[in-house]
């Protein structure tokens, strides 16, 4: 062999070398390249959506355990997000939430992780597992991607285990004095000129007929023998327990609305616009309502459980009993006025009882009477003919302005 092939040959020998060595460096290093890359986005970082979300995701030492319970005061009212920045109209699994017939359009999941990423990528890749997954996520694992239901349908959210305890922070801005011409028709009540533009016929239905639209009395006693939403005591007596038909309905998720709002009407709001109608909470004040007293009795409804919570008048009162039942809407309800989102216009006003509850005198049978008669007596006597929390304060001066207009009538 000459000097020049073992030269060759020499070369050829370091140059294998070197890639085998390189090989091996790369081989070493890759898994940790390989979870680097994972965890880093190869997109560039978007910025928060607005500053109060970027000056909020920036906050240092906070608790981690506390996102995972994402709550809607803190996105909308502190960082200011707009629904549309999380929630795109419609989500892909709309049509398989409902059945075939049944489906329209509309937010039926969760938004995707790109809507968090923005301000929370830190978290998605801290803890084992992450304890913003659960939010979403029933069993938060790689090998387990199953979902809690979504908010929307109520029918399948309410059933769930997430949604049986559930309390929205939402209530829905809906003018009942819009709606009142309208609601109690059959079909449609609008049609277009043939140039997209809507009007309404005319010859509508007035206010009763389009109450029943929306509200029927709720879980029924009907013609059973059985009255009681829950078993009572045995030793119950005269004592309070809730009733079946105490309450009525109201419409639940989109299904009623979109009947009207929708793309092909053209009648606004829109859809997509969730703010115009779905308004955070404000704090009520005391409503006649005793969680004590509910969890006694078993209610685990939640359309009850919603509509006991809220009521800022008689706690006990009850739409079926057959005197109620006779009566319109309008001797009690100031339809017109109602406006879901002040509870000012929705509280009954105690003259609404005149007819039947307050008389001149209590011998005359009048139980609002024989009530502020037995707190003047004993001012621990709690007023529980028709209230539960309310029972307990003071007696309001249009309780006892309305027994002097009684008595000023007779």
């Amino acid at each position: 062999m000459t000097q020049g092939q073992k030269n060759r040959n020499s070369r050829v020998r370091t140059i294998a070398l070197l890639i085998f060595i390189s090989a091996a460096i790369g081989g070493f290093f890759y898994p940790k390249t390989s979870a680097e890359t994972f965890n880093q986005n190869p997109q560039p970082t978007p910025t928060p959506r607005t500053k109060k979300a970027q000056k909020k995701a920036a906050e240092p030492g906070e608790n981690k355990s506390k996102y995972a319970k994402f709550t809607h005061e803190t996105h909308v009212a502190q960082m200011e997000l707009d629904c549309a920045a999380c929630h795109k109209f419609p989500t892909a699994n709309f049509d398989k939430v409902r059945s075939k017939d049944a489906a329209f359009p509309d937010v039926t999941d969760y938004p995707k992780h790109e809507s968090c990423l923005d301000c929370h990528r830190e978290q998605f890749f801290s803890g084992k597992p992450p304890a913003i997954c659960s939010n979403c996520h029933v069993n938060p694992s790689p090998t387990d991607s199953s979902r809690h239901p979504f908010a929307n349908p109520r029918e399948l959210f309410d059933v769930s285990p997430k949604g049986k305890n559930a309390v929205s922070v939402f209530e829905v801005a809906f003018p009942h004095d819009k709606h009142i011409d309208i609601v109690s028709q059959t079909e449609n009540p609008l049609k277009t000129d043939g140039n997209g533009v809507f009007f309404v016929r005319a010859g509508m239905r007035r206010a009763e007929e389009s109450c029943s639209v929306c509200h029927q009395t709720y879980q029924p006693q009907g013609k059973s023998n059985d009255e009681y939403v829950t078993a009572p005591p045995k030793n119950l007596g005269d004592g309070y327990w809730l009733k079946k038909g105490t309450f009525k309905s109201v419409p639940l998720g989109h299904t009623a609305c979109f009947t009207c709002h929708s793309e092909d009407t053209g009648i606004l709001p829109a859809q997509k616009d969730c703010g115009t109608c779905h308004k955070l909470k404000k704090a009520l004040p005391l409503t006649d309502f005793d969680p004590k007293s509910a969890e006694k009795m078993g209610i685990l409804d939640k359309v009850m459980l919603d509509g006991w919570r809220t009521r800022t008048s008689a706690g006990k009162f009850r739409h079926e009993f057959e005197s109620h039942a006779d009566l319109s809407c309008s001797i009690c309800h100031n339809v017109n006025t109602i406006v879901t989102t002040d509870y000012k216009t929705e509280k009954v006003a105690i003259s609404s009882c005149n007819m039947c509850h307050i008389t001149a005198t209590s011998d005359d049978g009048g139980i609002l009477n024989y009530e502020i008669d037995e707190r003047k007596k004993n001012a621990k006597f709690e007023c529980v003919k028709c209230h539960i929390s309310y029972g307990r304060s003071a007696i309001p001066d249009s309780h006892l302005k309305a027994v002097t207009d009684a008595a000023k009538s007779d």
